[in-house]
Protein backbone atom coordinates (compact mmCIF):
# COMPACT_ATOMS: atom_id res chain seq x y z
CA UNK A 1 0.00 0.00 0.00
CA UNK A 2 1.13 3.41 -0.55
CA UNK A 3 -0.12 6.52 0.60
CA UNK A 4 0.77 10.30 -0.38
CA UNK A 5 2.79 12.46 1.90
CA UNK A 6 3.23 16.03 1.14
CA UNK A 7 5.74 17.67 3.29
CA UNK A 8 4.63 21.57 4.26
CA UNK A 9 7.30 22.54 6.16
CA UNK A 10 11.10 23.02 4.68
CA UNK A 11 12.93 21.66 7.76
CA UNK A 12 11.38 18.05 7.74
CA UNK A 13 14.28 16.47 5.62
CA UNK A 14 16.62 19.14 5.24
CA UNK A 15 17.65 19.36 9.19
CA UNK A 16 19.25 16.81 11.32
CA UNK A 17 16.34 17.03 13.99
CA UNK A 18 13.36 17.19 11.64
CA UNK A 19 13.90 13.77 9.41
CA UNK A 20 11.44 12.63 7.07
CA UNK A 21 8.26 10.41 8.43
CA UNK A 22 9.72 6.82 8.95
CA UNK A 23 8.99 4.48 11.51
CA UNK A 24 11.78 4.20 14.46
CA UNK A 25 12.59 0.38 13.43
CA UNK A 26 11.02 -2.24 11.66
CA UNK A 27 8.53 -3.62 13.84
CA UNK A 28 6.77 -0.19 14.19
CA UNK A 29 3.43 -0.23 13.26
CA UNK A 30 3.18 3.79 12.58
CA UNK A 31 5.02 6.51 12.14
CA UNK A 32 6.93 9.51 14.70
CA UNK A 33 4.67 12.20 14.41
CA UNK A 34 7.37 15.68 15.48
CA UNK A 35 6.24 18.63 16.93
CA UNK A 36 7.23 21.17 13.94
CA UNK A 37 7.96 23.98 15.67
CA UNK A 38 10.46 26.91 16.10
CA UNK A 39 10.86 27.19 19.68
CA UNK A 40 9.94 25.21 22.79
CA UNK A 41 6.41 24.82 23.96
CA UNK A 42 5.36 24.98 27.60
CA UNK A 43 2.04 23.11 28.14
CA UNK A 44 0.89 23.91 31.29
CA UNK A 45 -0.85 21.40 33.73
CA UNK A 46 -4.34 20.52 32.57
CA UNK A 47 -3.57 22.57 29.45
CA UNK A 48 -3.90 21.42 25.90
CA UNK A 49 -2.56 23.05 22.40
CA UNK A 50 -2.87 22.32 19.07
CA UNK A 51 0.89 21.44 17.63
CA UNK A 52 1.75 21.22 13.71
CA UNK A 53 3.61 18.23 12.03
CA UNK A 54 4.76 19.85 8.86
CA UNK A 55 2.72 17.01 7.37
CA UNK A 56 -0.25 16.39 4.81
CA UNK A 57 -0.95 12.91 4.31
CA UNK A 58 -3.73 11.49 1.97
CA UNK A 59 -5.04 7.86 2.12
CA UNK A 60 -6.90 8.22 -0.83
CA UNK A 61 -8.92 4.92 -0.29
CA UNK A 62 -11.28 5.19 1.98
CA UNK A 63 -11.08 1.04 3.02
CA UNK A 64 -8.31 2.74 5.49
CA UNK A 65 -7.91 5.51 7.80
CA UNK A 66 -5.13 7.30 9.44
CA UNK A 67 -5.09 7.23 13.47
CA UNK A 68 -3.29 9.85 15.63
CA UNK A 69 -2.14 7.85 18.92
CA UNK A 70 -0.35 8.81 22.00
CA UNK A 71 3.28 8.13 22.56
CA UNK A 72 2.93 5.46 25.82
CA UNK A 73 6.31 6.94 27.13
CA UNK A 74 4.98 10.39 26.95
CA UNK A 75 1.75 9.54 28.39
CA UNK A 76 3.16 7.39 31.52
CA UNK A 77 6.15 9.59 32.17
CA UNK A 78 4.40 12.95 31.77
CA UNK A 79 1.12 12.45 31.43
CA UNK A 80 1.32 13.95 27.83
CA UNK A 81 -1.83 12.28 26.02
CA UNK A 82 -3.68 13.53 23.16
CA UNK A 83 -6.62 15.81 23.55
CA UNK A 84 -9.21 14.37 21.34
CA UNK A 85 -7.49 10.56 22.80
CA UNK A 86 -7.42 9.03 19.41
CA UNK A 87 -7.28 11.25 16.10
CA UNK A 88 -9.42 10.18 13.16
CA UNK A 89 -8.15 11.35 9.61
CA UNK A 90 -10.18 10.17 6.91
CA UNK A 91 -9.23 8.98 3.66
CA UNK A 92 -10.05 12.06 2.02
CA UNK A 93 -8.17 14.48 4.60
CA UNK A 94 -5.49 16.27 2.56
CA UNK A 95 -4.88 19.14 4.99
CA UNK A 96 -1.68 19.45 7.67
CA UNK A 97 -1.70 17.11 10.55
CA UNK A 98 -2.48 18.99 13.52
CA UNK A 99 -2.10 16.94 17.24
CA UNK A 100 -4.15 18.12 20.15
CA UNK A 101 -1.64 17.57 23.01
CA UNK A 102 -3.28 17.26 26.58
CA UNK A 103 -0.96 17.21 29.67
CA UNK A 104 -3.09 15.42 32.29
CA UNK A 105 -0.56 15.63 34.56
CA UNK A 106 0.04 18.66 37.88
CA UNK A 107 3.25 19.46 36.14
CA UNK A 108 3.97 21.75 33.23
CA UNK A 109 6.08 20.07 29.86
CA UNK A 110 8.07 21.14 27.54
CA UNK A 111 7.61 20.09 24.69
CA UNK A 112 10.77 20.84 21.98
CA UNK A 113 11.18 21.50 18.46
CA UNK A 114 11.19 18.05 16.60
CA UNK A 115 10.35 15.97 19.07
CA UNK A 116 7.88 12.89 18.76
CA UNK A 117 5.15 14.21 20.44
CA UNK A 118 2.90 11.35 18.35
CA UNK A 119 2.15 8.58 16.23
CA UNK A 120 0.15 7.75 13.11
CA UNK A 121 -0.78 4.45 11.85
CA UNK A 122 -2.91 3.27 8.69
CA UNK A 123 -5.41 0.65 9.83
CA UNK A 124 -8.22 -0.98 7.48
CA UNK A 125 -11.67 0.28 7.86
CA UNK A 126 -14.94 -2.08 7.60
CA UNK A 127 -17.87 -0.29 5.73
CA UNK A 128 -21.17 -2.11 6.76
CA UNK A 129 -24.71 -1.15 5.26
CA UNK A 130 -26.73 -0.28 7.91
CA UNK A 131 -30.15 -2.22 7.94
CA UNK A 132 -33.23 -1.09 9.66
CA UNK A 133 -34.97 -3.32 11.47
CA UNK A 134 -37.75 -3.12 14.56
CA UNK A 135 -35.82 -6.31 16.22
CA UNK A 136 -32.59 -7.81 16.15
CA UNK A 137 -32.52 -11.01 14.45
CA UNK A 138 -31.28 -12.55 17.44
CA UNK A 139 -30.89 -11.87 21.73
CA UNK A 140 -28.10 -11.93 22.94
CA UNK A 141 -27.08 -13.37 26.37
CA UNK A 142 -26.30 -9.44 27.14
CA UNK A 143 -29.15 -7.58 25.69
CA UNK A 144 -29.81 -4.03 26.59
CA UNK A 145 -28.41 -4.35 30.54
CA UNK A 146 -26.62 -1.01 29.68
CA UNK A 147 -23.29 -0.07 31.69
CA UNK A 148 -21.89 -2.92 33.78
CA UNK A 149 -24.33 -5.62 32.51
CA UNK A 150 -21.89 -8.18 31.86
CA UNK A 151 -20.50 -8.03 35.83
CA UNK A 152 -18.04 -6.55 37.81
CA UNK A 153 -14.76 -9.48 37.42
Amino acid sequence: MHVQVKILNPKIGQEPNFPLPNRATDGSAGIDLRACIDEPITVKAGETVLVKTGLAIYIADPNYVGLIMPRSGLGHKHGIVLGNLTGVIDADYQGELMVSIWNRSQTDYILQPAERMAQYLVVPVMRPEFDIVDDFSDISIRGTGGFGSSGTH
